[in-house]
């Protein structure tokens, strides 16, 4: 990525820089992560990985007794828990843009990045960007798997419209890392702190088994889960069902993240010293 692509009238603040020129720097630095994809193949490994081995286990180990508890058996597993993992691929994603983050931080390419004349927030953009096309490159894998393990798609427009959910849901959560990324000290802090907030968030929502059969206090953290919102909108946008009540909850908390923590971010991108 040459210097003049990313050149720009002065070296003024964000609020200077005209909107052409973020979305040129934007999509430069999306090329630019690219091209490092491209030379380390090996980073999308766990975009490869992660959705076939959760849909074989879940389906292989828990489909049988959940699904006979759904009132089918592995076969109505396999349409439940589907949506579900369609779901929790965006935050499972959003953990891997923070320590990808942190890492060039450590690595001094953000230093090289913010002594350059472009807009702070288009190095965000570009990262939250690269990760989407990421996530749909897994959610891709999840469904060439779920297809051969049995999952009928009978709602195309439901399934895409379910894609765009998680990915605007995803990428809302992925301001959140962002902002872990910049602030942690390590790579490894980023992941560990991912991992205490996405595991009770996964398995305490209704992405595996449904909330009816879990004690009473957990049934009542898995209703405002906002996991479990994704996951029944997603469910009844590609299966069937009511749709309407959890798809508002989802984008209002997409919302909600993205106002509170993108600003939080680009700033703390911009005073990291």
């Amino acid at each position: 990525m040459s210097a003049a692509t990313l050149t720009a009238p002065t070296n003024a603040p964000d609020a200077r820089i005209p909107l052409r020129a973020h979305l040129r720097h934007t999509g430069a630095l999306v090329r630019r992560n690219l091209l490092w994809i491209r030379q380390d193949p090996e980073s999308m490994f766990d975009a490869l990985l992660f959705p076939i081995v959760f849909t074989l286990l879940f389906v292989y180990v828990f489909g049988g007794s959940i699904g006979q508890a759904l009132g089918g058996g592995q076969d109505q597993y396999v349409q439940y828990v589907v949506p579900g993992l369609m779901a929790m691929m965006g935050m499972n994603m959003a953990m891997g843009v923070g320590t990808g983050f942190n890492t060039d931080f450590n690595s001094g390419v953000m230093d090289r990045f913010r002594s350059l004349p472009i807009g702070r927030g288009s190095v965000l953009f570009a990262k939250i960007a690269v990760e989407l096309l990421r996530m749909l490159f897994a959610t891709a894998v999840l469904m060439i798997v779920a297809v051969l393990v049995g999952f009928e798609i009978t709602d195309w427009p439901g399934l895409l419209a379910s894609v765009g959910l998680s990915a605007v849901f995803g990428s809302s959560v992925m301001w959140v890392f962002l902002t872990l990324g910049v602030v942690m000290k390590s790579a490894q802090s980023v992941q560990a702190m991912g991992f205490l907030v996405l595991m009770p968030l996964q398995f305490g929502s209704s992405i595996f088994a449904p909330p009816g059969s879990m004690p009473g206090w957990l049934e009542a953290f898995t209703r405002y889960n906002p996991l479990s919102t994704l996951a029944d909108a997603a469910r009844g946008l590609m299966t069937g069902g009511p749709v309407a009540h959890n798809l508002w909850i989802t984008l209002g908390w997409s919302v909600a993240l993205t106002a509170v923590m993108a600003p939080v971010a680009i700033h703390k991108f911009r005073t990291k010293s």
